[in-house]
This record gives C-alpha cells, structure tokens and sequence, in this order.
C-alpha cells in the first residue's frame, strides 16, 4: 500500500493540473480533495518532488498503489474502470470523515493514531514500550553497523521486507506522531535517539539507490 508523504502544494497542483485532475489508473475525475498526488519513485530510493515523478491517482487507488517503483508502474498500467468504485466511493467518504476527524483529534492531542508499532503496546489507550521494544534499538543498530541487505535482515527480525522499511523510517521511535504530512511530538517514549534514526536514513538511502 502506498507510503504517503508531505508534497508541496504548488506542486501537487501542477500535477493535478497536468493530469486534468483525473486518476491515471481508473480514470476517476474528481475535486483535489478525492485526490492525492503519488511518487512514481518513492522518495525512500532517492526520488524528488519534482512534477515528473509525481502522478494523480484517487484516494482508492493510492491507498492500494504497492511502494516500489517497479511494482507501481505495472500496477499504473493495469488500467480499470472507475465507474466500479462508485459505490465504494461514496461509502468511503462517510467512513473516512469520521474516522480523518477521530484520527486528527488524537493527533492534537499527541496520542497514538493508528495501532501500535513493533517495540511498543497500547496500554489504558496510552502507547507505552513493549517488552521487546529493545529489539528496534537492535534492528537500528543490526543495519547501521553491518554490512547486511534489507533481506537478510529482515530475514533475521521475522520481518518481510516492507516491514523492515516501515520500521527503519518510522517516526514514532523518535517519540514522535505522524499524520497527514505533519510531525509533532507525541507523549510516548522515544525508543531511540535522533542520531541512530538519521544515521538509518542516510545509509538506507544509499542502500535503496544500488
């Protein structure tokens, strides 16, 4: 599924404007807000904000759009028919403005959005470290000083790959909440330090460029 991330208005809108503000995979026309602007090379491999690697999809098909460059442009290939999500549309809007509101209340409160990441629990709807939470300082640590592909370490953790990624850049170790392209400071505690967890990101940067 897709991993979001913040782009800038003026260029999400030159896409938009580029697409005719229409999903390029099931051809939905729609207003900016039933649709999002996606990476074609995700930002984690080294891919920009640059219009040229940005495409319009639906909220529906970004939701499921897969993360890797590969696999996303056969998925954007796949052409279907937009008219077979109406239905599914017009539910998910109902849904989704509930469920954005309660979310972005827990947001502002710097609480826990979504379930609870590996290394943590939720405890009196509090996020607190888990008994093994010592096991995302190992993994953090495991890929910085060795020379290991995301495979084998996945491998090692009991992790499939995309969930190896998903620890690797996931702010909520840092003690933090992400949601709808911003970052605050949440109330849990952070699971490591600032310094591991930019060290990580230079160095999968690299690793995703080979």
């Amino acid at each position: 599924m897709a991993n979001k991330h913040f782009i800038p208005y003026k260029i999400k809108m030159q896409v938009l404007k580029r697409d005719n503000f229409t999903c390029q995979k099931c051809g939905f026309f729609g207003a900016t807000t039933d649709l999002e602007v996606h990476h074609i090379k995700p930002k984690i491999s080294g891919g920009k904000d640059e219009v040229e690697n940005l495409v319009t999809l639906c909220s529906i098909c970004y939701y499921y759009a897969p993360e890797s460059e590969k696999d996303f442009k056969i998925y954007l290939d796949e052409k279907i028919d937009g008219t077979l999500l109406d239905t599914f549309r017009k539910s998910q809007k109902l849904i989704s403005k509930r469920t954005k509101t309660g979310m972005a209340k827990k947001f502002q409160e710097g609480n826990v959005i979504t379930r609870a990441p590996l290394g943590y629990k939720i405890k009196d709807k509090k996020l607190i470290p888990a008994e093994h939470s010592y096991v995302v300082q190992e993994i953090y640590q495991d890929f910085l000083d060795n020379d290991i592909s995301l495979t084998q370490l996945a491998k090692k953790y009991g992790l499939s790959v995309n969930g190896l990624k998903k620890v690797l850049t996931n702010y909520t170790y840092l003690g933090k909440i992400k949601f709808d392209g911003q970052i605050i400071q949440g109330k849990h505690h952070p699971l490591i330090s600032s310094t591991l967890f930019n060290q990580v990101q230079e160095k999968l940067k690299r690793v995703l460029r080979k």
